[in-house]
C-alpha cells in the first residue's frame, strides 16, 4: 500500500521557528508509524521560495531574492535532520523541474479553457500574499491572519474560474465528509465553497520573482497556484508517468496550517480539476502553538518555547514528545518553557525513563543481563493487543495526540506491573525462580513493545533503548508470547532529570 504524506512548503522570508518544527514533527510521526505497518511511504517536505514578501525581504536587505532564498532554504533543509524528520524528498521551488512541471499543469488549465484575462481589484495581504473576500475582512480592513492593514491592489491579471467549480467541489465535500479533517476545518472549508466562490487572480503582472505564464511572458503566477504544484511535482508529474501513478492520488494526508486553509481545500482540488488531476485523499489541518496566556507566542513578550534551545539542552526527542502529547492534534494549543520541563520530568525521566532504567538493572541483577526465554503474562500481552489496535485507529484519522495518550497509559500500567510483582522480593525467595523469570521477560517484552509503539514519537532514544534491550533493528509491534533471551546492556539515563 502506498502512503504520500506532505507538509506545506515552508516561506523562506525568515528563518525557521516552532511552528515549522511542529508541522515537521507531526508529519514525521505520521510517516514513521506508516513505515512501521510494512506501507510504502513517500514524505515530502520543502520550501516556497517566490513571490512578493520574498522580494520585498530581500530588496530591503540590498541583496537578490535568490539569495535570500539560497539562504533561508539551506537552513530549513538543516532543520530536518536536527529534529530527527525522515522525509524522503526536500524540494524547493525555485528548483528548474519544479518550473517546467508548474508550467505544464498550469498551460493544461489553460488549455482547457479555465483561464481569462481581466482586471483586478481588491484588498491584499502582501504577508499573506493574498487578495481577501469581504467575508474575511476583520474590523478597520485588517488581515484576519496577520491583523494588518489591507492595501487596495489594481492591476490587469489572468483569472482562474474558480466560480466554474461551484457544483464540483459542493459534490467532493458531500461525497467525502474526511477529506478535510477535522470536522470543524472541514465544516470551515464547506462553509467558503457555499457562500459562493468568485474567479480569482492566477497571475501578477508586476512581479517578476516567480514562475512565467508560458502562455504570457510579461506575467509570472501567483505564487500560491506555483507551489501547490510542489506536491504533484515532487512524484513525477509530467516526467515519470509509472512513478507519478504509484503514489497519486494515495495523499493520506496533507499537513498543514489553518491559515493556509482555503488555498489547500478550496483553490487547489479546483485547480487539480481544471488539469484533469485526481484531487488527494485527505488533507489535514493542524492548528496553531499559543503561549501559555493564549495569545501567540512573540520573542518580544518572552512567551516563546524556542525550538533550538530545547534542541541543544534536551535533544529533539524530547521536544517531540512535547508537542505531540501537550498540544491536541487539530486545535490550537498552549506551550510553554514551564510546560516542557513539567512534562520532560513527570513523564519522560520519571515514567519512561524509570522504567528503562528499573527494567535492566533487575535484568542485569537477577538474569544475569538476559532477557529470559520463558512464557509472558497472557493478561498484558492482551492488553497490548488491544492497545495497537486503538492507536492504528487513531493514527489512522491523524489523531495523533490521542494515539500517543493511548501509549503512554501502558509505559504506566507497565509501572504498575513493576510494582504489582515486585521483582525484588520475589528474588529473596529461592523457590520462586520461575515466577521471577517470568516475571522479568514480561517486563523486558512489555518495555520492548511499548517502545516500538512509540518510535515514530521519539526515534532517537527508542532505537537506543531497543539496542540494550538485544532488539536493536527489531520492528515486530505485538507483544511476543515468550521472552527473547536475548542479552542486555546497561545505558545512561534515557532523559536525565532536568537541572
Amino acid at each position: 500500500m502506498s502512503f504520500y504524506i506532505t507538509t506545506a512548503i515552508s516561506y523562506v522570508n525568515g528563518a525557521p521557528h516552532l511552528g515549522h518544527a511542529y508541522e515537521a514533527i507531526t508529519t514525521d510521526v505520521l510517516a514513521r508509524h506508516h513505515r512501521q505497518r510494512g506501507e510504502d511511504v513517500f514524505f515530502l517536505t520543502g520550501t516556497d521560495e517566490h513571490g512578493e514578501p520574498i522580494a520585498d525581504t530581500a530588496r530591503a536587505e540590498g541583496i537578490e531574492p535568490q539569495e535570500l532564498a539560497d539562504r533561508n532554504a539551506a537552513r530549513f533543509l538543516a532543520l530536518m535532520p536536527q529534529l530527527e524528520i525522515s522525509n524522503d524528498f526536500f524540494i524547493r521551488t525555485t528548483d528548474r523541474e519544479h518550473h517546467r512541471r508548474v508550467q505544464e499543469v498550469l498551460q493544461r488549465v489553460h488549455d482547457n479553457g479555465y483561464t481569462y484575462k481581466g482586471l483586478y481589484e481588491g484588498w491584499y495581504c502582501p504577508r499573506c500574499a493574498d487578495f481577501k473576500v469581504e467575508n474575511e475582512i476583520l474590523d478597520g480592513n485588517r488581515c484576519p491572519i496577520h491583523e494588518i492593514e489591507l492595501t487596495r491592489e489594481r492591476e490587469e491579471n489572468w483569472f482562474f474560474r474558480l466560480s466554474a467549480f461551484q457544483e464540483r467541489l459542493e459534490l467532493l465535500f458531500s461525497e467525502r465528509p474526511d477529506f478535510v479533517m477535522p470536522a470543524v476545518r472541514y465544516n470551515e472549508a464547506h462553509s467558503f465553497i457555499a457562500s459562493g466562490l468568485e474567479d480569482i487572480s492566477l497571475s501578477r503582472a508586476r512581479m517578476h520573482w516567480g514562475v512565467e505564464v508560458p502562455w504570457d511572458p510579461s506575467h509570472v503566477f501567483y505564487v500560491w497556484f506555483e507551489a501547490l504544484m510542489n506536491y504533484t511535482s515532487a512524484v513525477g508529474y509530467g516526467s515519470d508517468p509509472e512513478r507519478f501513478a504509484d503514489w497519486w492520488p494515495a495523499v493520506h494526508h496533507l499537513v498543514i496550517g489553518k491559515d493556509i486553509l482555503k488555498f489547500h481545500t478550496v483553490f487547489w482540488p479546483a485547480m487539480l480539476m481544471a488539469a484533469e488531476i485526481e484531487v488527494p485523499r485527505h488533507v489535514f489541518v493542524h492548528g496553531f502553538l499559543l503561549a501559555a496566556d493564549g495569545r501567540k507566542m512573540s520573542k518580544s513578550l518572552g512567551n516563546v518555547l524556542d525550538p533550538f534551545e530545547v534542541l541543544e539542552r534536551y535533544g529533539p526527542d524530547a521536544l517531540r514528545h512535547y508537542l505531540c502529547r501537550e498540544v491536541s492534534f487539530g486545535q490550537d494549543g498552549a506551550v510553554s518553557p514551564d510546560g516542557f520541563e513539567a512534562r520532560y520530568d513527570a513523564e519522560l525521566a520519571n515514567e519512561y525513563g524509570n522504567l528503562a532504567s528499573r527494567t535492566l538493572n533487575m535484568l542485569a541483577r537477577y538474569s544475569d543481563g538476559v532477557v529470559p526465554a520463558v512464557e509472558t503474562d497472557a493478561a498484558l500481552r492482551a492488553e497490548f493487543a488491544t492497545l495497537l489496535e486503538r492507536a492504528d485507529e487513531l493514527l489512522d484519522r491523524a489523531e495523533l495526540s490521542a494515539a500517543l495518550d493511548e501509549i503512554w497509559g501502558y509505559v504506566r500500567r507497565l509501572n504498575r506491573y513493576v510494582e504489582e510483582t515486585a521483582p525484588w522480593a520475589i528474588a529473596r525467595e529461592e523457590d520462586r525462580s520461575e515466577e521471577l523469570a517470568g516475571v522479568l521477560a514480561t517486563l523486558a517484552e512489555g518495555l520492548r513493545a511499548v517502545t516500538v509503539a512509540l518510535e515514530p514519537y521519539m526515534p532517537g532514544r527508542t532505537a537506543l533503548l531497543l539496542e540494550a534491550l538485544g532488539a536493536g533493528g527489531a520492528a515486530e509491534r505485538a507483544f511476543a508470547p515468550r521472552g527473547s533471551g536475548a542479552g542486555t546492556t546497561q545505558i545512561a539515563p534515557l532523559f536525565p532529570k532536568s537541572a
